[in-house]
């Protein structure tokens, strides 16, 4: 089935909500998304633990340092040893080439797992998009679904790769650290242990205030995103309406709003970064006073007290270190929240809990019973009490102002919508009773605004029907007048269309489109239901009714449903049903209503946009 978007432009302060709408999902704590990705993780746990280890163990080298420095100082250095000095620099030698071997293979036994893990969250986020319904699509930018699937799911690689080991080497270090600390001086020691305590606390407090920080600035990111995916698609709208100018104005507010909240968070990342710099100054300053003081009072040697003295200096990286990860860790914690907000939006049309099978073969008799519809955020239905019976093998336009509810109501038969009251049924089965795969495989569609792929001219047409043969695709094109055109594109059906078709007319798109319908109807012999939104409506007159002949010759036996806006179209089904007011107010054929339906002759005579508004949408747009 194809998807289309229709795009607007308007002066308008944009309503951004920016997240997936919160009344579908279950608000997710920062440290609590972090804590859910476990079982994602849990497959690599042997790569995370080695990863850790081998930092905590390079670390531990480092360490090590200062007390082959005071061996150095107190013997070979004390007693005029010359040739004392070498074992142990050849010691400080093996533990710094030791140091470096556990940083390459710390990285090398992460990389890959922490990669497979990027690969399966996105892969998970995106498969959860497919499934989701078009009024959750709605309520999301295209550039936040973007930064989540891209941008988020990097972060989540580096805390998994670098940020968790690193965390826990860190910790690990800090308290081997403060302990050998203790060995050399409790005085040294406990100075170190009394620093801890403001660390704790402003490290709680930046993590409140960065959290929210860098919340606001992912979303805004997000928005960012939209605004340059949608000048970009929106190029020809901008440049034929001279409004280049005003799109670049909201670009660079939407960047200046993005600039302001990332030096928001450089801000309080500074003043972190001040204070742990701050104490860690304190502690050397003080250790060097309570050193120098033991060391006249002969109560520490010269080699403790310089081991003690580097030992301090070199804990300055992991207490400094801690607010980089921090930093990481609420980005992390941000993008395990956005992911999540994703993951637990329910999906509101499922396959049934007890499916029955698809008939088979298939006759094609659809029936609307009773039905009504509203959208997921309208406060009133849109269609009221429908009921209508298209007869297998029959064609039946819908007829209705802009706005009546005519794409609504064709897209309640693939279940892109699902109604909320009555019944829509194929051979007498209730379309919510079957497998979505099988009802989908039995309807094809065709848009008034199509999508095309970032494809090929194949890829595209072939998208119901992957296995067509180059007989049956040269048929669909023929029906649908498109294959003088394809011909004519530089590598024929192998040639690369632009994104969303755009280097193709609304007419070619459509006449794709449409041979993308034929195509999947080839699959099935006999009855099939095939559903056309207007897909003529970017054709000229001669061009239209060529494809109309043809299509009565392709779809023979198939049930049409179809949207009409001119009468050349209605005149071609074998019953119209007018559509006004939400309700049928008349079924019959062209000629016949023509006579008797005063609202279907002002339909056809081009007053089409009398009636309800459809809350500025159509069933393209929809999805």
């Amino acid at each position: 089935m194809s998807v289309a978007t229709t795009e607007t432009v308007s002066d308008s302060e944009d309503d951004r909500t920016g997240t997936v709408d919160e009344n579908h999902t279950t608000r997710v704590t920062g440290a609590g998304s972090l804590r859910r990705l476990w079982p994602e993780i849990r497959p690599y746990r042997a790569a995370l633990f080695g990863s850790a280890v081998l930092s905590g163990l390079g670390m531990l080298c480092d360490i090590a340092l200062p007390f082959v420095t005071a061996r150095i100082v107190d013997g070979p250095v004390a007693q005029r040893d010359f040739g004392g000095i070498w074992v142990p620099i050849g010691l400080v030698v093996g533990l710094a080439v030791l140091s470096t071997v556990t940083s390459w293979w710390r990285r090398w036994i992460i990389a890959a797992p922490a990669s497979r893990l990027e690969v399966s969250l996105r892969g998970k986020l995106f498969q959860r998009l497919q499934v989701l319904s078009v009024g959750v699509h709605d309520g999301m930018e295209s550039g936040q679904l973007t930064s989540r699937a891209i941008t988020d799911m990097s972060t989540l690689r580096r805390f998994f790769a670098f940020v968790a080991p690193s965390l826990l080497s860190l910790s690990a270090t800090l308290g081997v650290g403060v302990a050998l600390l203790f060995v050399l001086s409790w005085q040294i020691g406990l100075i170190e242990l009394l620093i801890a305590v403001p660390l704790v606390l402003l490290a709680l407090q930046f993590e409140q205030g960065y959290g929210r920080a860098s919340r606001r600035a992912q979303d805004q990111s997000g928005h960012l995103a939209t605004t340059v995916e949608e000048s970009a698609q929106g190029i020809r709208v901008l440049k034929a309406f001279g409004r280049g100018p005003w799109f670049g104005r909201r670009f660079r507010a939407e960047a200046r709003e993005l600039r302001t909240l990332e030096l928001a968070k450089v801000r309080l990342a500074a003043r972190l970064w001040t204070a742990l710099n701050t104490l860690s100054a304190l502690g050397i300053a003080a250790a060097l006073a309570i050193g120098g003081y033991l060391l006249t009072e002969q109560a520490m040697t010269v080699g403790a007290l310089v081991a003690g003295i580097t030992l301090t200096t070199y804990l300055q990286w992991p207490i400094m270190g801690f607010g980089f990860l921090l930093a990481e860790m609420n980005h992390a914690r941000t993008a395990a929240q956005r992911f999540w907000e994703v993951i637990d939006t329910p999906v509101e049309i499922t396959d049934p809990e007890h499916p029955v099978p698809a008939p088979q073969p298939l006759r094609g008799e659809l029936r609307f019973e009773r039905v009504r519809f509203r959208f997921p955020d309208a406060d009133r239905d849109l269609l009221h009490d429908i009921s209508l019976h298209v007869r297998p093998g029959e064609t039946v336009a819908v007829v209705g102002a802009t706005g009546s509810g005519k794409s609504a109501l064709l897209g309640l038969v693939p279940r892109l919508f699902d109604v909320a009251a009555g019944a829509v049924t194929i051979d007498g089965i209730d379309v919510r009773s079957l497998r979505l795969s099988d009802l989908r495989s039995q309807v094809s569609v065709a848009f008034e605004d199509p999508v095309l792929f970032s494809a090929s001219v194949r890829e595209n047409i072939t998208l119901g029907y992957p296995d067509a043969g180059e007989d049956r695709i040269r048929a669909a094109l023929d029906v649908a007048c498109a294959a003088q055109f394809v011909d004519e594109l530089p590598w024929g059906l192998r040639t690369r269309i632009g994104e969303q078709g755009l280097s193709l007319s609304g007419g070619q798109r459509q006449r794709l489109a449409l041979a993308r319908a034929v195509l999947d109807r080839q699959k099935h012999a006999g009855g099939h239901v095939v559903v056309l939104d207007d897909p003529l409506s970017a054709l000229d007159v001669s061009t239209e009714e060529q494809v109309q002949k043809r299509l009565r010759e392709a779809l023979a036996g198939a049930t049409v449903l179809l949207v009409a806006h001119r009468p050349s179209t209605a005149a071609w089904a074998d019953r119209v049903a007018v559509l006004d007011g939400g309700r049928i107010i008349a079924d019959g054929p062209h000629e016949r209503l023509l006579e008797t339906c005063s609202r279907y002759r002002e339909l056809m005579g081009g007053d089409l946009d009398a009636g309800e508004p459809e809350r500025g949408r159509s069933f393209a747009h929809e999805h």
